[in-house]
């Protein structure tokens, strides 16, 4: 029986696109230097139903922990519409053009959950926008962290994102009524640099062990091309101990208590690597309480890895939407653009706020807070606790510095000690180790 000349045609189709892509990924430079930029732009998209919320939260709390350099011109936000579900549909494209470039004109983008449309909905098939972002920017590393320390858990991600099963998972072809085929894509060039930027990070970060994760003994050309790139670049970083596994063992020994402590670093291809991390949130305490980034050597986009929660939206609950996850992803953020000390207290304060005080308490309902009241908890959390001493002139009105005594905070209505007056309300901007209290 032969093969309808259509069929070999797109097959052709989808081999010279990755010949394309492999051209273009030998042409690009190195990464950003972030610190050499005048100016950082953050793009901000809110995408679909909670999005707009949980994102905003987290603009917010990124524009106060950057409130300096907001002002001295050296980092700018944003805000760019359009890139939601009504737009998409009627434009049938993942991203409208004129989003598009906008993101082009940012660095890094912070970005809220997207809709793509499945049977069933009201929606056209478009392509979502995800995959269609990764692939234009070329964000090849999906970072996630999960992190129980009751646990002894401590794990980082790296999943490879414009490759796999995903790089053409629309483009496979019906043979003929019976017979369906979709392709699977890996590269050299793509294995080598997801390998190596998980290998730098064990480096970097003194998490001394990397873990590949891959089905090479069954699928042996694919997942066989990316074992065998992970153990050639693991020769390179000598210090750091590597294995490897096979996804099926490595699903259930990320339920081992015995075992799962062990792991550090795992890098694995695209496919295994969007499954495993959503188990592995849920053991941290459910999708909605992780982030993630999505990086590239020219592009970066940080988001949260749960859906848009359109249910939310339509029974009025959206203020009600936590915004942790998106608040993780700016963490991620904040430690790629080289501002550690500030991605540490952000992460810190999550962590007395989530798990160790829960003064505030996201429920999704009106049980519990709103995602403002939450962020104003992280925000205060940082001022109060996290704050620490340090010198010389920043901007803003009145600045209350921590020192060894420990000087208390002002309440809302308590009086100045220096003048006597009362603050009319409080409005925290944290800004490396400085408190300003405005009264405005």
């Amino acid at each position: 029986m032969s093969i309808d000349q259509s069929v070999l045609d797109k097959f052709e189709a989808v081999v010279e696109s990755q010949r394309k892509r492999i051209m273009d990924m030998k042409a690009q430079d190195d990464f950003i230097d972030y610190s050499k930029l005048d100016k950082l732009i953050i793009g901000v998209c809110g995408g679909d139903g909670i999005g707009p919320m949980i994102t905003g939260m987290a603009q917010h709390a990124l524009e106060v922990l950057l409130a300096d350099k907001v002002k001295a011109g050296k980092v700018e936000f944003r805000v760019i519409d359009g890139l939601t579900i009504e737009r998409r549909a009627e434009l049938g494209c993942a991203i409208p053009p004129d989003v598009m470039e906008q993101l082009k004109a940012c660095h890094v983008i912070l970005k809220g959950p997207t809709t793509t449309p499945r049977k069933g909905d009201p929606w056209p098939n478009v392509e979502s926008a995800n995959v269609a972002m990764r692939k234009a920017l070329d964000l090849f590393a999906n970072v996630r962290p999960v992190k129980v320390p009751e646990l002894g858990i401590d794990w980082t991600f790296y999943r490879e994102n414009t490759e796999g099963g995903y790089a053409v998972g629309s483009q496979g072809v019906k043979i003929d009524d019976d017979l369906y085929i979709d392709f699977t894509v890996a590269t050299s060039q793509g294995c080598e640099r997801i390998a190596r930027l998980a290998f730098d990070y064990a480096r970097k970060t003194g998490k001394n062990r990397v873990s590949c994760v891959t089905k090479a003994n069954i699928i042996k050309t694919t997942d066989g091309k990316f074992l065998d790139t992970c153990q050639k670049v693991a020769k390179e970083y000598p210090e750091v101990q590597f294995d490897d596994w096979y996804i099926d063992i490595m699903t259930a020994k990320l339920l081992d208590d015995k075992r799962r402590r062990d792991f550090k670093v795992v890098v694995l291809p695209n496919l295994y690597g969007d499954i495993i991390t959503d188990e592995a949130a849920e053991i941290q305490g459910g999708v909605g309480t992780a982030g993630s980034a999505n990086i590239g050597k020219r592009y970066a986009m940080f988001e949260a890895i749960h859906g848009s929660a359109p249910r939310m939206v339509k029974e009025g609950r959206a203020k009600y939407a936590d915004p942790s996850s998106v608040l993780r992803a700016a963490v991620m953020l904040l430690e790629h653009i080289g501002e550690i000390e500030l991605a540490h207290k952000l992460d810190r304060a999550l962590d007395i706020c989530m798990v160790e005080e829960r003064k505030v308490v996201v429920t999704g309902r009106d049980t519990g807070a709103t995602a403002q009241e939450f962020t104003d908890y992280v925000l205060e959390t940082i001022a109060k606790k996290l704050c620490v001493p340090c010198k010389g002139p920043l901007y803003g009105t009145r600045r209350i510095f921590h020192s060894k005594k420990k000087r208390k905070i002002p309440e809302k209505g308590e009086r100045r000690w220096n003048t006597g007056k009362r603050y009319p309300r409080r409005s925290f901007s944290v800004c490396r180790g400085i408190i300003e209290i405005s009264a405005s």
